[in-house]
């Protein structure tokens, strides 16, 4: 049972939200939240598995909503909502913590497999969308950092598995590309990130942009 709070300022949203999740097996809508302030109240007193932010909230906003909710309960996943497909704010909350986002117009089968995937522990990266905002705000002078001491400390091999998980590549591709097992491709993955300290493979993304491993595409 995948336990869920639903965090968006139009109630309406919230309800069909709802609406969705009662009607699927193995979702349970245990919370809501109107404003970002509320999502985080909602989040310590559930412990869900993944909190649905929206980006745009009053007051507490989803951006500072996520920030706490990942600095405070790092078994709780959330899963930002948007209404466009390049939002810096969006951006900012994947450097925050957040799994990934999606856009509030996704067809509901892909919310559904959005939340499964994002509870598993791993980040909805796969689409094109998310790799277009990626690489709009990447490498703005404000977003960038110094290369991290642990990022020197990695091996060659895990530099490359870093890069291609910037590309937005699954464990299985990665696998494929470099000719070696899946299983190989998962504790290479696993040991890059524990070395980063990245709690998903989205922070492993944004570091691998920050730290200037990989540059965003032009054109």
């Amino acid at each position: 049972m995948i336990r869920v709070v639903l965090a968006d300022d139009q109630a309406l949203v919230r309800a069909g939200f709802r609406l969705l999740l009662d009607t699927e097996d193995g979702f349970e809508v245990v919370g809501e939240a109107g404003d970002g302030a509320e999502a985080v109240r909602q989040a310590h007193e559930h412990r869900p598995d993944v909190v649905v932010m929206d980006i745009r909230m009053p007051g507490t906003d989803g951006l500072a909503a996520t920030r706490q909710v990942c600095a405070e309960l790092p078994d709780v996943r959330v899963l930002v909502l948007t209404t466009f497909n390049v939002d810096e704010y969006v951006f900012e909350a994947l450097r925050a913590g957040a799994s990934g986002f999606l856009l509030k117009d996704t067809d509901p089968v892909e919310l559904l497999h959005a939340l499964k995937v994002v509870a598993q522990g791993d980040a909805l990266l796969a689409p094109s969308v998310t790799r277009k905002l990626i690489e709009e705000f990447a490498n703005r002078p404000e977003h960038r950092r110094p290369d991290p001491k642990a990022l020197r400390e990695l091996t060659v091999r895990e530099r490359e598995i870093l890069a291609l998980v910037a590309a937005g590549m699954s464990n299985d591709e990665i696998a494929e590309h470099l000719v070696i097992s899946p299983a190989t491709s998962r504790t290479h993955v696993s040991r890059v990130m524990t070395k980063l300290g990245a709690r998903d493979r989205a922070q492993l993304v944004v570091l691998a942009y920050e730290s200037g491993l990989v540059s965003p595409r032009r054109g």
